[in-house]
């Protein structure tokens, strides 16, 4: 009987230790699940509580939740559907997930308020994690962005007006204001310090969305096609903050642009707004407040530069040339309105940025000059009719000469004005074809050959040229003999009248094409003297009784022409 009890016992006992082992088995499985599938109460106050700070505690419990919620959705799975113990699981968790994400808004609309009210910032890793995390709720990050931008805008109006009126700490650097007598530094002031602002802001906003840095040079082209969720609210909160600086910033300069005289200075101001218009097109895009402000105060800019020259331009039109200056070289309000043409020019060449082809550097220059040297060109070639009443000898087609070479000259050490180049030279080419017909008629009177040059090349009549009174051999002699005598004169060698030329190679081209048809001339009159049915007698001894004695080589080498180009 005692072992049977004990018999019982002992199974008993077993029974025990193995309900025991199974007992301990589902607690530990229990706990694993709850460990699993389950947060803390320390852990429910860390995501929840507005006493615990947000940082990487606070990150890691959000990270658990966002894994229990996973592998939940992966046991709600299963064949048998979702269980009760899922729902719960998945309802405890979102609402604690929500609490979380509640408690980054309201952390980061703290830290915005606080920080955008510095004008130098740093954002640290907590933040940068934060507005990460905050990005799976666009709502609240849009909210809480908004908070930043608005602040952002009343700090940099704030800095922008103490930067104009009071300047830096302790007055350095000096209020920009200061320098308002200075109109290119003040506009460039004004200019630079918004575009300081604009990087810090680029900055700032590149570490709070953790932007890598692209390697992009400042001014060159962001691509806004392709760009990412990032770029655009970086953009998107740039445009923001600064948009309060474009009122202060447009009546500024419109002020000062409007109150110029200098058309040279307007010019400076003009390319310098779009220096920096161009900059933030390609920094914010074309849409931006501060790119369309930009884009309208340079328009007035240049729209007040062309007016200036404009004017210039209608008061050289009406300058009367001074009577008592026998002068024919180009006049002092020529010399002084190419003066300010050349700086003009030499302010547009050093504007390039590299990127622009000729095509577009002739664009970008063509009404300018087309503004400023057309007058200067109807002032040269157009005859001023009481100068030339009151002074004969004054000389129109040298004095135009004498404006178009100093032109073309003020042009030529810039390439992007070859087209307005070629327009002046075809001016000049005119002007030259009709001096050197002056001129050529002028040395065959002052030679004696001109009556019997015309003679010859237009006979009106059949009779023998020897029988003519103008062609008689007496005559004929005697102009030969004159035609000598001015070939000794130093009139082949120089012209008095073509002297007056500044350039020396049109005084060269001139004199000898004339020479050159003095030389056709002279061998057309020995080919008709030598024709029989003129009846000259002995005309070979008539024509080389005087230099060059029929011999058009000679003549040549006496007027100091090219054999070839007789050839030619």
């Amino acid at each position: 009987m005692t072992t049977n009890a004990s018999q019982t016992l002992l199974e008993r006992a077993g029974n025990l230790r193995e309900e025991r082992l199974e007992v301990e088995n589902k607690k530990s499985i229990v706990t694993a699940f709850l460990d699993r599938f389950t947060l803390t109460d320390d852990e429910v106050v860390v995501i929840t509580s507005r006493d615990h700070p947000v940082g990487q505690r606070f990150f890691e419990v959000m990270d658990k939740t966002e894994r229990i919620r996973d592998d939940c959705r992966i046991l709600m799975a299963g064949e048998d559907g979702p269980t009760k113990a899922g729902l719960d699981i998945m309802a405890s968790t979102s609402s604690n997930l929500e609490q979380g994400y509640e408690k980054i808004f309201r952390w980061c609309s703290h830290e915005f308020r606080q920080m955008g009210r510095e004008l130098h910032l740093e954002v640290n890793a907590t933040m940068r994690e934060a507005v990460k995390r905050l990005r799976k709720r666009p709502e609240l990050l849009n909210e809480a962005l908004t908070f930043l931008s608005q602040t952002r805008q009343a700090t940099l109006l704030s800095s922008f007006i103490t930067a104009l009126t009071r300047g830096g700490p302790s007055g350095l650097p000096r209020p920009i204001e200061l320098h308002a007598h200075d109109p290119l530094r003040y506009v460039g002031d004004m200019l630079a310090w918004v575009h300081q602002a604009m990087a810090a802001e680029r900055e700032l906003l590149e570490a709070l969305f953790g932007i890598g840095n692209d390697g992009r040079m400042v001014g060159s082209v962001r691509n806004f096609e392709s760009k990412s969720e990032e770029e655009e609210w970086t953009r998107e909160l740039m445009d923001l903050c600064v948009g309060k600086l474009c009122v202060p910033l447009k009546v500024r300069v419109q002020q000062t642009i409007r109150s110029q005289e200098s058309s040279i200075v307007s010019y400076k101001i003009a390319n310098l707004l779009q220096f920096y218009m161009l900059t933030m097109r390609r920094t914010i895009g074309d849409d931006a407040l501060l790119s369309t402000t930009l884009l309208e105060i340079t328009d007035l800019a240049y729209s007040i530069f062309y007016e200036s020259v404009s004017a210039q331009g209608r008061a050289l039109l009406r300058v009367q040339l001074d009577v008592n200056d026998s002068s024919l070289t180009a006049p002092l309000a020529i010399l002084d309105h190419m003066q300010i043409l050349r700086e003009i020019m030499v302010v547009y060449q050093s504007s390039f940025l590299g990127e622009e082809d000729e095509s577009e550097q002739i664009a970008g220059f063509q009404k300018i000059v087309d503004i400023m040297v057309d007058p200067a060109i109807e002032l040269s070639t157009v005859a001023n009719e009481e100068k030339r009443r009151l002074r004969p000898k004054w000389d129109q087609p040298i004095y135009a000469l004498n404006c178009l070479s100093y032109l073309e000259g003020v042009l030529e050490p810039f390439p992007f004005t070859h087209e307005k180049r070629a327009a002046i030279q075809a001016v000049i080419d005119e002007s030259v074809t009709m001096l050197i017909e002056e001129h050529f008629a002028n040395i065959m009177v002052d030679a004696g050959l001109r009556q019997v040059a015309e003679t010859c090349a237009h006979r009106e009549t059949d009779e023998p040229l020897s029988r003519l009174p103008s062609m008689q051999p007496a005559e004929l002699q005697l102009a030969l003999r004159n035609f000598s005598l001015w070939l000794s004169s130093l009139d082949v060698v120089q012209s008095p009248r073509l002297s007056y030329l500044t350039a020396q190679r049109l005084h060269t081209q001139i004199h000898h094409a004339a020479l050159e048809r003095m030389a056709v001339a002279y061998r057309l009159i020995c080919e008709e003297v030598k024709r029989p049915e003129n009846k000259y007698e002995a005309a070979s001894t008539l024509l080389g009784s005087e230099r060059p004695f029929g011999q058009i080589h000679l003549l040549r080498q006496i007027l100091g022409l090219d054999e070839d180009s007789e050839t030619r």
